[in-house]
């Protein structure tokens, strides 16, 4: 499957970590933090098992849109880049065409507390406003999730939007929902 993210140069090397295009070789070593309950909690989906993970992992769509990141050679977390369109009307509508992204990640409890989420969230932000030349960034979560929302304002990225009860948890029943957002030339204002 194309993807925007097969035009840029990779790996992209921050001071500590390696960021790369995710194959199918990976779902082991991204299964083996994403099963910890920690972790999976806040997924989107909840895999009672490695085949159905690695199954769902190796789909080339999600594969389209994953990054891994390393650190001194080992898969320490997950980043998701996924172009998409902004709202438009009709007669427009093909200048709103992947001009934003939804930004997500998934990070191994046993690397978190080392500045490494930071570093690769500000990485793939750079890789989408200065490598894809997008205009706008977004990233969800739930409202419990805070060291997720935490790490969107460590980034840059300003809350949007508090959504009340809009989001199903698994477990937790109805939460509350957040939307984050950052502008390109907000970035560059930095």
């Amino acid at each position: 499957m194309s993807s925007p993210l097969h035009n840029l140069t990779w790996p992209v090397r921050t001071e500590h970590l390696l960021i790369r295009p995710a194959t199918a070789a990976d779902a082991p070593s991204a299964w083996a933090y994403r099963r910890l309950e920690e972790v999976a909690r806040w997924m989107t989906t909840l895999h009672a098992d490695e085949e159905g993970f690695t199954a769902s992992f190796t789909e080339p769509s999600r594969l389209a849109k994953t990054l891994m990141i390393e650190r001194d050679g080992q898969v320490i977390g997950d980043l998701m880049l996924a172009p998409e369109d902004a709202w438009a009307q009709t007669e427009v509508a093909a200048d709103a065409k992947e001009v934003q992204a939804e930004l997500g990640w998934s990070m191994d409890p046993a690397h978190q507390g080392h500045g490494y989420a930071t570093e690769a969230v500000t990485a793939l932000i750079r890789i989408c406003f200065e490598g894809l030349g997008l205009r706008r960034v977004v990233a969800l979560c739930f409202a419990e999730n805070a060291p997720s929302w935490r790490l969107m304002e460590r980034v840059g990225m300003r809350r949007e939007s508090h959504n009340v009860g809009d989001s199903l948890h698994r477990t937790g029943g109805w939460m509350d929902g957040y939307g984050y957002a950052l502008l390109a030339e907000e970035w560059r204002a930095r």
